[in-house]
């Protein structure tokens, strides 16, 4: 299967997705960290990760699927939300928080 392709089922298969280095149990970067101390702490208990670290094919394929140089990438509802900075900035307005409401039970 095209990597795309892969990329493209885990993003619209999972509610919440985040493309990055580590797991979120074991971020192993500052900004992944970030992403996820942010989901945890509005109340997501299923993150679906991809460790960029592991798949050298995903971690190219990610970049070029949302046309985004860096990781992590959080998707929610099969959209591409950004990485650690924009997560912060719409946790800090509220706005992730919305979105998210919508799908965490």
């Amino acid at each position: 299967m095209d990597i795309q392709e892969v990329i493209k089922q885990q993003v619209t298969g999972h509610p919440v997705v985040v493309y990055m280095k580590g797991t979120p149990s074991a971020p192993r970067c500052g900004f992944s960290a970030n992403v996820v101390n942010i989901l945890n702490s509005l109340g997501v208990k299923d993150i679906f990760s991809v460790n960029i670290l592991e798949n050298d094919d995903i971690r190219k394929g990610i970049i070029e699927y949302a046309n985004w140089p860096t990781v992590p990438q959080v998707y929610i509802n099969g959209e591409f939300i950004g990485g650690s900075d924009i997560t912060t900035e719409m946790y800090q307005s509220g706005e992730l928080k919305t979105m998210l409401s919508k799908i965490v039970a």
